[in-house]
């Protein structure tokens, strides 16, 4: 006899069992005491027994039980009730809202959790907390307001991307990006052509709520891709009821928060008179200084704007007949403060669920779909208006160039020919860039998920989950240039490049959840299965205004041009996976779970790896020896250890483990005769290559104060991340050309983190709330080859172009910490043009060797602080959130232009200066001193935000509230450079960010 059959008989004994003993049917209606609508999904459960049965659609529910029972109603979000049933053939129940209970619900992986039963590290924000303002995209409602986690805007691009980083760097070669999912899908974060951020589709007017798993005990569900942490996204959900209509909507105006201080064009002029007089300035003579022109062009304020956005959403929520539902559609149309660049997006976003077979049926159907447009502009402006000179004018009539000034032909010409070939080496006139291209794409999204649960009728404490879904993204795009752009003429005149991408995901979840409490002991136990493949397809095709190939081709059978296809062969994940918690007496908790994974960008044997996980925590505030303690209202000791794995590999093999090889380009051909012939050339592989892992230990304490007007939560943490992926140059005479993709090296991440909020003020009209957030980090490598190798220069990053690093991995550092000269400085306290410290001792040039160099600062912070308020008077409501980083360093590559030999270039034309040339009177650059490794700590107040509410406008049934918010409202730093928030740490030129005003109106029908 089999397993299964066997299974089936015992069910069935157990239900007929349980039916001899039972003789009363009792039939009922459950209600909301908020607004006395009937609630569906209502759990009534027969006490101290397995006997039990949900509500349908309509509020009803049927169940027989035994003479002498009692019925027990829960729903999430309500007080539970216990009511005697004896007697009774009717038995109606109001359940009353528990706001405490609600906020006591905690999203989890493959399910939800009472938050006093959580033994891991987590944090839940719901978006009363979030942040306000222009928020073009999920991350950015997050920004100061979880402790270990920093996230943070890439530049001030409309549509632009954020970093986020929990717990710090957990990688050098692979993804440090935590795992996204949304509505129970765990999406993919490989960007796609024309969307700067994957993210951006998603509307985030339709978040209920964010839930940050950060410890392994929290995020070991998700094994494989966990161990950046995960970040899990609920969108809001229809209520039962009548009909509910909410619209928000906002108008903004944003201008720069900050201009680079460079110098004008009276002062680069005189500078150029007293250059000239030196004589100290290679090549630049009288005749050369004829060149520069009459005008006075502040740069950036012609490339920069007032920009006016707007967003609308409209929503209906509510249930028609026994369908919960929620529709939502919201438009953005985000204007960029760098003229021509500006996002726009429109959105759909749809849940439906139903319930069926008296409750025992659950149905969850999600889409999410976006169609985003998009315009990038040419944000090589954003440098070009710094560096580009002030003394000419943005238009000089040239009929060749489209009236733009450029810099022409020959370099000893004392006058120019406005139509003369350009000067392919000299700085682009900022203005044309922008005028001149038109770099844009158009973006759609689709999002969407079947979940369905159903409970065991005979077995009420079983529940079945099947979740199917697929992530479909589709892009196209282009970045012309016009053919008088003088910026093309290197390329033959003209600019067109088209590019596509397509990438897909799909996604079976089954899995199977035990939900029981007997007496004093409490189960809940997950097993389940998993399987994702992504595909990801796109092409690219460059060639100028006439039709010259010059960039990624590839040559068809007619030995024509064609794009260049670009096919990701498909990344499939399968996983089996389970977690039990027990709690007992609910002062004793436990917590196991595994992951078993396997990835294909991995050989069959290092497929497959378990990542497994263990919390415990005491409960002490209810044990006795607590009771009726007037100080302490909650209390508990939480510790727990995992393994979490990583397998983003970065690059376009999926398969690294696989040999393969590379055509050969037209200019490496191999001549037969007269015939040449392309050859093909090994690429580097690692047979072996396998997982990186992540081992997590996390002690924590969770308390609330004074019937918990204060509440926090202390953690303290350590991460090990062992068998790196990473890439290591090929030795010479392998046949093998690039890097080689491999496991080597460790690097260690431990912390503390402070989460504390006061309810300061409770009254009847005035509510006050204080939130703070302490994060301190230490990362360090602590391995980076497979032997130790103490003359090891460790790995070069920080690009700043031509070969130049100003960043480097080295055991015994953080990540990319800063590799520089030590500058030597004169009595007054000014750096001394190529003078550095001889560190190794040898003498000579000090620059002539590396080892003079020194790690100096890095670009993580040391300690950030997230701060915020929110302040209810009557009608009237005051929300502020704000952030302090300190010792976090920045590389100004800005002002390593502030030399004089980059004022006049041989070939015949200027530069501007930022006006630190005034500090350093550099004559060279100075690329690797320590001088340009600043100080950028800094405290920012992100969002101020005011409003007032109407309950009544016009109408009993209309609700409003009409509020005023500041985004970025000001920052305070000594760091000299634009914005001290870098995240890489290299300050070059980015997309600034802005100062947005922002008038807004919610209106609830």
């Amino acid at each position: 006899m089999n397993l299964k059959l066997l299974t089936t008989i015992w069910f069935l004994m157990l239900g007929s069992l349980a039916a001899m003993a039972q003789n009363q049917i009792i039939r009922g209606k459950i209600l909301s005491g908020d607004d006395n609508t009937p609630l569906p999904g209502v759990n009534v459960l027969e006490k101290g027994t397995l006997n039990g049965t949900v509500t349908n659609g309509e509020g009803f529910y049927t169940i027989t039980v035994g003479t002498n029972a009692t019925l027990v109603f829960s729903f999430v979000g309500y007080a539970s009730q216990e009511v005697a049933a004896a007697g009774q053939t009717t038995l109606d129940v109001v359940l009353s809202p528990d706001v405490q209970a609600l906020n006591e619900i905690v999203v989890v992986g493959y399910g939800q959790q009472e938050k006093k039963d959580v033994t891991g590290s987590l944090a839940s924000v719901t978006p009363r907390d979030l942040n306000k303002g222009i928020m073009s995209s999920p991350q950015d409602m997050l920004i100061g307001k979880i402790a270990g986690v920093q996230v943070s805007t890439n530049d001030g691009a409309p549509g632009g991307a954020s970093t986020i980083r929990i717990r710090g760097n957990g990688s050098i070669q692979a993804s440090q990006d935590p795992l996204i999912v949304i509505d129970g899908f765990p999406v993919d974060n490989t960007a796609i052509g024309g969307l700067s951020n994957s993210l951006a589709a998603i509307n985030p007017n339709d978040i209920e709520s964010y839930t940050v798993l950060k410890d392994a005990s929290a995020t070991a569900i998700y094994g494989l891709r966990a161990s950046n942490g995960v970040i899990i996204i609920t969108t809001k959900k229809g209520k039962n009821g009548k009909p509910q209509i909410t619209y928000n909507g906002s108008v903004s105006v944003a201008n720069a928060m900050k201009y680079i201080d460079v110098l004008s064009g009276d002062e680069i002029r005189a500078k150029a008179s007293e250059l000239l007089s030196e004589g100290k300035l290679s090549g630049f003579t009288a005749d050369a200084a004829k060149r520069q022109g009459t005008a006075n062009t502040d740069w950036q304020k012609e490339i920069y704007q007032t920009a006016v956005s707007h967003d609308h959403n409209i929503g209906v929520s509510g249930t028609y007949k026994v369908l919960p539902y929620r529709v939502s559609y919201g438009y953005t149309d985000q204007e960029g403060i760098l003229k021509t660049t500006d996002f726009k997006r429109s959105s759909l976003n749809v849940n439906l669920t139903p319930s069926f077979l008296d409750g025992d049926l659950d149905v969850s159907v999600s889409f999410k779909g976006s169609y985003t447009q998009q315009n990038f502009g040419n944000t090589g402006a954003v440098g070009a208006a710094v560096a580009y000179d002030p003394t000419q004018p943005v238009y000089n009539g040239s009929t060749r160039w489209g009236g733009y000034f450029a810099w022409v032909g020959p370099a000893s010409a004392t006058t120019l020919d406005p139509n003369g070939d350009p000067i392919t080496l000299a700085t682009s006139n900022p203005v044309a860039l922008l005028m001149q291209t038109d770099n844009r794409s158009n973006v759609y999204r689709g999002l969407g998920n079947v979940k369905v649960d159903y409970r065991l009728p005979f077995l009420p404490a079983v529940k079945l989950t099947v979740n199917a879904g697929m992530d479909y993204t589709t892009s196209k795009g282009h970045n012309n240039a016009t053919n008088d752009a003088a910026f093309t003429f290197a390329n033959g005149g003209g600019q067109r490049i088209d590019y596509t991408g397509i990438n897909k995901s799909r996604l079976l979840d089954l899995y199977a959840n035990y939900a029981k409490e007997i007496d004093n002991h409490k189960f809940d136990v997950t097993l389940g299965y998993s399987y994702q493949r992504f595909d990801r397809d796109g092409s690219n095709f460059g060639r100028n205004g006439n039709e010259s190939v010059y960039t990624d081709y590839q040559t068809n059978a007619e030995g024509k041009a064609v794009p260049r296809q670009f096919v990701s062969n498909p990344n499939v994940l399968l996983s089996f996976f389970g977690r039990v918690n027990y709690a007992f007496n609910e002062k004793y908790l436990v917590t196991l779970s595994f992951r078993d994974d396997a990835s294909s960008r991995f050989a069959k044997q290092n497929r497959w790896v378990v990542f497994p996980a263990a919390g415990v925590a005491w409960r002490i505030s209810k044990e006795s020896f607590m009771t009726g303690s007037k100080v302490f209202s909650d209390l508990k000791l939480r510790a727990s250890y995992g393994v979490t794995g990583q397998q983003d590999v970065s690059g376009n093999n999926p398969y690294p483990y696989l040999s393969t090889y590379q055509l050969s380009s037209s200019t490496s051909q191999y001549q037969f005769g007269n015939s040449f012939t392309n050859t093909y050339r090994p690429q580097p592989y690692d047979a072996n290559l396998k997982w990186e892992t992540t081992g997590q230990a996390d002690i924590g304490l969770d308390f609330g104060l004074l019937e918990d007007k204060l509440t926090g939560t202390i953690d303290v943490y350590q991460r090990n991340t062992s068998n790196l992926i990473n890439s290591i140059p090929v030795a010479a005479g392998s046949n093998f050309s690039n890097y080689l993709i491999t496991n080597v090296g460790n690097l260690v991440n431990k912390g503390i983190e402070v989460t504390l909020n006061a309810k300061v003020v409770q009254t009847k009209n005035l509510e006050w709330n204080v939130g703070v957030n302490y994060t301190h980090n230490d990362n360090e490598v602590t391995k980076l080859l497979k032997t130790d190798d103490p003359t090891y220069a460790g790995i070069a990053t920080g690009s700043l172009g031509l070969q130049k690093n100003i960043q480097n991995i080295q055991v015994g550092y953080p990540i990319n910490t800063f590799l520089v000269y030590q500058q030597v400085y004169n009595a007054e306290g000014k750096p001394v043009e190529g003078l550095y410290v001889d560190r190794s001792g040898q003498g000579g040039d000090v620059t002539a060797s590396e080892n003079n160099k020194y790690r100096y600062h890095k670009p993580q912070p040391d300690h950030l602080f997230g701060v915020n308020t929110r302040v209810n008077y009557k009608k009237f409501d005051f929300y502020m959130s704000g952030r302090l980083s300190l010792g976090n360093y920045v590389y100004n590559n800005v002002f390593t232009g502030a030399n004089y030999s980059n004022f006049y270039y041989s070939t015949g034309y200027f530069n501007n200066l930022p006006a630190s040339v005034n500090d350093t009177q550099f004559y060279s650059l100075q690329t690797f001193s320590d001088y340009y490794v600043y100080n950028a700590s800094f405290f920012k107040m992100d969002n101020i935000s005011m409003g007032y509410s109407v309950d009544k406008l016009f109408t009993q049934k209309l609700k409003a509230r009409i509020s005023f918010t500041v985004q970025n409202a000001f920052f305070i730093t000594k760091y000299k450079g634009l914005d001290p928030e870098v995240n890489n740490g290299i300050d070059n030129n980015l997309y600034p960010r802005s100062r947005v005003f922002m008038l807004g109106v919610n209106l609830t029908y």
